[in-house]
């Protein structure tokens, strides 16, 4: 049986990152993998090479308007859409497609949450798309809505959920997160010009504003039964891919700098996507470009008796398409790694 796959959204670059995925997955070379519909807003009707000229086997198709009947009869779906546009179209397909949400709409379970950070009707929760947080590897695999996770709160979640859950921190967390410019999205916007971004460092949506705050907080409040608060401060870099998350809360009496490490070895030892560094190595968004990894170093800081994390990915990968991708594996019961290239590229 041939796998047939659409892709909402596929002129930007979370649907662009989803497709250079399928189109090295093995499914797709055995020919068991077809890529169906890719589909736009203002792009529609656009010879696709025009807008992603580095799909050469795609470069004679069309994108086609983004509508429930477009998208109909594919055996996966993946909104690739603004926040606010994924609910009409997952509402309209049928409840056997697998349907694989990168935007916002299904990723918070409260409602007054939801109405602070984005406004409007909330229009659900779906199976969240972190494989790595505890049983959500089988929920995702007997789903078929999936929501996708935003990549500042994979980064942070990763970073810090060992440590919430073994108890080594009172969790009043900071997470400070260096993001490349192609986080925002693909749009004209001139904060994101080259003349505004080259050189220069900025932080934006903080003292709490920034809409991944309460996605970090929901996560981490899975693994214990103590209130999470968490400070969130994202710096936009001169970058086209990248997160580097620094991430430090107050130590708990008598956790060891080795117990730490050793925390954190055990909770990832059997994750294929996430890479414990050696102690003294320090995770790096180049190391991590391109694939679907997530690079992390814990330490301690005994004079300022604060747990130290450090956690690099590309916001991407991991953080989108990859995360996509993985979820779409579980869902179908094929091989979690699939398709997801565990090697950086680097320089």
């Amino acid at each position: 049986m041939t796998i047939k796959v659409a892709v909402a959204g596929a002129s930007g670059y979370a649907g662009g990152e989803i497709l250079r995925l399928l189109l090295g997955h093995p499914k797709y070379l055995s020919g068991e993998l077809e890529i169906g519909a890719l589909t736009a807003g203002s792009s529609a009707g656009t010879p696709f090479h025009e807008v992603m000229p580095q799909f050469p086997q795609l470069a004679d198709r069309v994108l086609e308007d983004t509508t429930p009947e477009v998208l109909a009869g594919h055996d996966v779906v993946f909104l690739g859409l603004p926040h606010g546009h994924s609910a009409e179209i997952g509402r309209q397909l049928s409840d056997e497609t697998v349907v694989i949400d990168c935007a916002a709409d299904f990723r918070l379970r409260d409602k007054g949450e939801w109405a602070h950070y984005y406004g409007g009707e909330h229009a659900g929760t779906w199976p969240y798309g972190i494989p790595e947080m505890p049983g959500h590897r089988e929920e995702i695999a007997n789903a078929t809505r999936i929501a996708v996770p935003g990549c500042f709160p994979t980064g942070a979640t990763i970073a810090m959920l060992p440590a919430v859950a073994a108890g080594l921190i009172t969790p009043d967390i900071a997470f400070v997160s260096v993001t490349g410019v192609s986080g925002a999205g693909k749009k004209a916007a001139v904060p994101l010009l080259g003349a505004e971004m080259m050189g220069n460092l900025r932080a934006y949506n903080t003292s709490g504003r920034h809409r991944h705050t309460p996605e970090i907080a929901q996560n981490l409040s899975e693994v214990t039964d103590e209130d999470i608060n968490v400070s969130f401060t994202p710096v936009l870099a001169p970058l086209p891919r990248g997160i580097l998350t620094t991430a430090s809360a107050p130590l708990k009496e008598g956790v060891t700098a080795d117990a730490a490490y050793e925390t954190y070895r055990a909770f990832y030892s059997d994750e294929p996507f996430v890479h414990l560094l050696p102690e003294g190595h320090q995770p790096q968004t180049q190391a991590v470009l391109g694939s679907n990894m997530c690079h992390v170093q814990v330490e301690v800081d005994g004079r300022a008796g604060r747990l130290v994390v450090t956690a690099a990915l590309d916001n991407l990968t991991k953080g989108t398409g990859g995360a996509a991708v993985q979820c779409m594996n579980l869902a179908l019961g094929l091989p979690e790694t699939a398709g997801l290239p565990q090697v950086g590229v680097a320089p």
